[in-house]
């Protein structure tokens, strides 16, 4: 029997993180409601943008290293949803995606060790 070409497995979690990096930078658009100059909305928006600036950099170093992200990414939610303990609805909408991803990265390492040896 011939073994099922899986190497697009690779890509649901790779693309789940970059969907999620889209999404938390819809957050820092908020910058642009109040009325401030232009020098204080660029760091305002910059400030804003350091969480999904850190989602992209994860990605970038650890790309081909689906257990680095997947540890990193599982942390990270770990670590946001006890910062947020009091705030149920933002663990769910920031944590739980990127706690999902961690584990899809997680399960195509061991997927692809597993049967690639």
């Amino acid at each position: 029997m011939k073994p099922r070409n899986t190497e697009w497995l690779i890509w649901i979690p790779r693309v789940l993180a970059i969907l999620f990096a889209v999404f938390i930078s819809m957050f820092a658009l908020d910058v642009f409601q109040d009325e401030k100059n232009l020098g204080q909305m660029i760091s305002d928006l910059f400030i804003h943008l350091i969480p999904t600036f850190i989602i992209l950099i994860i990605l970038i170093l650890f790309w081909k290293k689906e257990w680095m992200i997947g540890i990193v990414f599982v942390l990270l939610s770990l670590f946001y949803g006890y910062m947020a303990r009091d705030f149920l609805p933002w663990i769910l909408a920031i944590s739980g995606p990127l706690f999902v991803t961690g584990v899809l990265y997680l399960a195509v390492w061991f997927y692809r060790n597993r049967h690639h040896t």
